[in-house]
């Protein structure tokens, strides 16, 4: 009886009017709850400014910067180095240089220009404590930009492809148009060339009907997830499916309609906001921005979570599993949205066990 209000409330689509209501739309986890970290926990760098994105080169950490449009390398007693300043990136809002990814000795990086969003790559030079970047090549380009929704995050898949999100940059309808790029996870060779077992040949489109899509990671068995920003009811974590659409703008959340993929976990706006994500010791973490958590969900059940550190870091932007095995949690407490602390934003490492 209970499932089935629940459905008929969600059908209706009058979830929005009351707390209770929103409960009785969400999908009931077998289990939430908070824990505390599973390893040592500690500070690697401090005070840096509204940064972005986490990869590993050579062992050496690299960091994106949002609104200087700097790559800073950081080692791991937590010294601090300019790699470079990339050009022409006109941070505005949500918008700057945003996603980074290594791969085969390039750089990737997903930034805001002047009337687009692009990705370029440069290759890499030396070995840590002296790396270096090389001439921009255009990897993609023309993506529509504004100060939010940007979407932002690279990341090669086990494929050896790289994968895009790409928000709707505040044109809601753009997500269920197959010709626009945005609204959608992209997937592009990695001198941008278009891959020829593409859901559809010729287009880089791999997923559609996203809102603000800003994590991406693949399991062992090369299962690939998303985190989207939703609007005001319910953010997502989904699993990802060639050619799948993911609703938006006409579904936000769970929909129970067929022609939409729903989410395997929903959560309210205020509670999660969820960034980056990374998957280690058999789980998805989750960086939460409004939420100000680290989220745990169990591949083995992708409809429970922990939750860490809620509120103890403030905006978490980022996460990422080091070369180590140690998971490293990027703060964004100075983007503009935060409450800055002394010293941050800062790079926390947790040793997994």
């Amino acid at each position: 009886m209970e499932s089935k209000v629940r459905r008929v409330l969600c059908a209706l689509g009058i979830a929005s009017l009351s707390a209770l209501l929103l409960s009785a739309c969400a999908p009931l986890p077998h289990s939430v709850s908070e824990g505390e970290a599973t390893g040592e926990t500690s500070t690697v760098v401090e005070d840096l400014a509204a940064p972005w994105s986490i990869a590993f080169h050579e062992g050496a950490a690299l960091i994106s910067e949002r609104d200087t449009a700097r790559v800073l390398e950081i080692s791991d007693d937590g010294d601090v180095r300019e790699v470079a300043v990339i050009d022409g990136v006109e941070p505005r809002g949500e918008g700057g240089l945003l996603g980074i990814a290594v791969q085969e000795g390039w750089l990737y990086a997903y930034s805001t220009a002047a009337d687009e969003n692009r990705v370029q790559r440069f290759a890499l030079s030396g070995s840590p404590g002296s790396i270096e970047l090389g001439d921009p090549e255009m990897v993609l380009s023309g993506l529509a930009a504004a100060t939010n929704h940007n979407g932002g995050r690279i990341a090669f898949g086990p494929d050896g492809m790289l994968y895009v999100t790409v928000g709707d940059a505040g044109e809601r309808e753009s997500a269920q148009d197959p010709r626009s790029l945005s609204g959608k996870i992209l997937r592009i060779a990695p001198d941008g060339g278009m891959p020829e077992d593409n859901p559809v040949v010729g287009s880089p489109v791999y997923s559609l009907g996203h809102r603000n899509p800003q994590g991406l990671a693949w399991d062992d068995r090369g299962t690939m997830y998303a985190s989207e920003f939703g609007q005001d009811t319910w953010d997502e974590l989904n699993v990802i499916e060639a050619g799948g659409n993911y609703g938006w703008p006409e579904v936000e959340g769970v929909g129970d309609r067929g022609t939409f993929i729903d989410p395997v976990q929903q959560w309210a706006p205020d509670a999660a906001s969820p960034s980056g994500i990374a998957i280690a010791d058999g789980a998805i973490f989750v960086a939460n921005l409004r939420g100000e958590r680290v989220r745990r969900v169990p591949l083995g059940d992708l409809s429970a979570s922990t939750e860490f550190f809620p509120g103890e870091y403030g905006r978490i932007r980022d996460v990422a599993v080091a070369p180590d095995g140690a998971l490293w949690v990027l703060t964004n407490n100075t983007d503009g949205r935060g409450r800055p602390a002394t010293g941050d934003d800062r790079v926390i490492r947790i040793m997994l066990e």
